[in-house]
């Protein structure tokens, strides 16, 4: 996918994230349809339209996947997707996202010096879930966050936050090839993997590695990674490590849901949660189809 066209799914995906926030907010009265374009601003053919475009399927097709038993569906397999991913060894489906992405953290001396000495390119790029904001180090994306509600603000102080120390330079076009990567899954390759660079604590940095075993069109609970990386009963650390996620979509932390079916919180909205993994549902029915 090109920058004009990113262009195009981001000015799509907002009126698609509008079209959720609007069902979680009305979800106890099951608006029709033609409700739910309305308050788009569309009418239902164009919405069908919207939906065609963005992600290749009906609007009633994709709302679907958005459902609480959808959710339930995917935890009945959860309980295994993660040890699948551990056991299946470096030719296994399971590890398919985590050899697109090499992974590195930096050292404790700099994670002590919160970036002192690093120089860091961010600018704010479009994608397919909307505006969001891009940063990387010579040794790789160090950050990665969606823009909510026009609050670029808001992004950029957690990067400042995270690497407060390091010399941070705004150039709006040096991570345009870059970004189109990340977002374009076709363009992948293991044998040229996207470089991301972790700052973190040790417990942290197990959790966000072990999130890049959960495969696209999946998901788990948080107990499902507690115990990937070994303390059961660290589920209140592991929601915290998982909230911290510094690199959205790459690192993905929007797979991670609630027991009880409920999709959870998303630093980038819970409406962009659902639209991404409904998203990644729809490219996973259409690979499984491809090679039946």
């Amino acid at each position: 996918m090109t920058t004009s066209n990113f262009a195009s799914a981001r000015r799509d995906y907002e009126r698609i994230e509008a079209a959720i926030a609007y069902i979680e907010a009305h979800f106890s009265t099951q608006p029709q349809l033609s409700e739910i374009a309305a308050h788009a601003g569309l009418s239902e053919f164009h919405f069908q339209r919207l939906f065609s475009r963005w992600v290749g399927i009906s609007p009633k097709r994709f709302l679907q996947y958005l459902t609480k038993e959808y959710a339930k569906e995917l935890l009945k397999k959860s309980h295994t997707v993660l040890d699948a991913a551990y056991d299946a060894g470096l030719s296994g489906p399971g590890r398919l996202h985590d050899l697109f992405v090499a992974c590195e953290a930096v050292t404790p001396g700099e994670y002590k010096s919160s970036g002192n000495g690093l120089n860091i390119v961010y600018g704010f790029y479009d994608s397919p879930f909307g505006e969001c904001l891009m940063a990387s180090t010579e040794r790789g994306i160090c950050g990665l966050f969606f823009v909510r509600n026009g609050n670029r603000r808001g992004v950029l102080a957690e990067l400042t936050r995270i690497w407060h120390r390091a010399s941070l330079t705004e150039d709006g076009k040096a991570l345009t090839s870059l970004t189109e990567r990340i977002f374009s899954p076709t363009a992948w390759n293991p044998d040229n993997p996207l470089p991301i660079l972790l700052k973190g604590t040790n417990f942290q940095i197990k959790v966000w590695e072990a999130l890049l075993r959960i495969p696209a069109g999946t998901a788990v609970t948080y107990q499902d990674v507690a115990a990937a990386v070994g303390d059961p009963n660290a589920v209140r650390a592991v929601g915290t490590a998982v909230g911290k996620n510094p690199i959205s979509y790459l690192i993905p932390c929007h797979r991670v849901i609630r027991k009880n079916a409920e999709f959870g919180n998303y630093g980038g909205g819970t409406a962009r949660k659902k639209a991404i993994l409904g998203w990644e549902a729809v490219q996973a029915s259409e690979r499984t189809a491809q090679s039946a």
